[in-house]
């Protein structure tokens, strides 16, 4: 099971972090058209590989600053939750949505806003989340429902998995817009709704969060949304984060805003690691998983793993200074040499986030159950549920 547990500080672990430094270390390796979606198209005889969709709606309206946080904390559990679902032995494409609803300082009328499609682009949805700012407003679920399941290029393929989550305060049936008739909507195409209430769980039966989970063929979960998440840290974490640096040093920028997709990633390496050091952790092993984070609308080497022409196409102009000059074999050895570092580094970090894990789950086994949910424990037991339910293992 993934790392989308609630995470408890653990008292002692700086000594087992220096023990172990030597021995869990990230080896050195050896040198050898929007971004927006990456649908896979169909037709004929051809087989469309399926997806794992998720689009994440958020109040954020004034009482809601917690649930902003919890998911500033949650969102590469999230990703890593998601990275380890297989269908028939594959792990298929992750894409993530944001939404925020409930907010005075969004004109629509509904107070609904996409922040980020349906994307591999994990920096962007990560940039977006930590934009976000509460603000008092009316919360209009089923419009902020009907406007996801309507306008997200959800996959056609009816072996993906795509999936609503909601979270929120107010009664779930205000606004002119039915949330009945907009979650049948979206259960006819296969998008499963899923609720969670920040408050009492009778509290969110009563304002008929539980119901619009039951017409969407989802799971209703009642959170703390003051809660802070507490992590265990583990002896892995340093040198995981030592992999982070190395795998960063793989990626090559091309086009004219290259450099500018370059220092997101890092700023979003900047803003997880504000968030806690676990946390950051949890960033490096998503961004190990290829079916999740992708970056070819700015990454040389997931631009030619995608198309193994471009490097014949790429002008010298939207090339980094160190490739300037160079002739198109050179750019491509570069590339090739670049590839199979990443892949050295990433199956590093797979083999530590196994070791990482398997610490976590034994800690979390002491401590019981006695944590309080929060928005990535919901998330993750539904996530497991509806997997199964689908054909989905892990």
């Amino acid at each position: 099971m993934t790392a989308f547990k609630i995470l408890t500080l653990v008292a002692g672990t700086a000594a087992l972090l220096s023990a172990q430094n030597s021995k869990f270390g990230c080896k050195e390796p050896v040198a050898g058209k929007t971004f927006i979606q990456n649908t896979v198209t169909s037709s004929g005889a051809h087989f469309k590989e399926n997806k794992i969709q998720v689009a994440l709606l958020l109040d954020t309206s004034n009482s809601m600053d917690g649930l902003i946080d919890q998911a500033k904390s949650r969102l590469w559990n999230i990703v890593n939750t998601l990275t380890t679902l297989k269908y028939n032995g594959k792990a298929p494409e992750v894409e993530i949505a944001l939404y925020e609803y409930g907010n005075d300082g969004i004109s629509d009328e509904n107070y609904i806003r996409q922040v980020t499609p349906l994307t591999q682009d994990l920096d962007l949805v990560s940039e977006k989340l930590f934009a976000l700012r509460t603000n008092g407003g009316n919360e209009f679920c089923g419009a902020v429902i009907r406007d996801a399941s309507m306008n997200l290029n959800w996959d056609s393929n009816e072996k993906s998995m795509k999936l609503i989550y909601i979270a929120g305060n107010e009664p779930f049936d205000q606004g002119r817009v039915s949330y009945k008739n907009v979650i049948s909507d979206a259960k006819r195409k296969k998008i499963y709704t899923n609720t969670i209430f920040c408050g009492n769980r009778d509290e969110g039966i009563r304002t008929f969060w539980q119901n619009g989970a039951s017409l969407g063929d989802g799971r209703y979960f009642n959170i703390d949304s003051d809660q802070k998440v507490i992590y265990i840290e583990t002896p892995y974490d340093v040198r995981i984060s030592e992999c982070n640096a190395k795998l960063n040093d793989t990626y090559i920028y091309y086009g004219s805003h290259g450099s500018e997709f370059k220092s997101k990633q890092m700023l979003q390496d900047k803003n997880a690691e504000v968030q806690s050091a676990s946390n950051a952790v949890e960033r490096t092993v998503a961004k190990s998983k290829k079916n999740a984070y992708k970056n070819d609308h700015w990454d040389l080497v997931d631009r030619v793993e995608k198309d193994k022409d471009f490097i014949s196409e790429v002008k010298e102009s939207e090339l980094p200074a160190e490739l300037k000059g160079k002739s198109k074999e050179e750019v491509k050895k570069a590339v090739v040499q670049k590839s199979a570092q990443r892949e050295k580094i990433q199956k590093e970090i797979e083999e530590l986030s196994k070791k990482r894990q398997e610490y976590i789950d034994k800690e979390m086994k002491k401590r019981g159950n006695a944590d309080a949910d929060d928005l990535g424990k919901a998330i993750e037991r539904s996530v497991i549920e509806l997997a199964k339910k689908n054909g989905y293992s892990f």
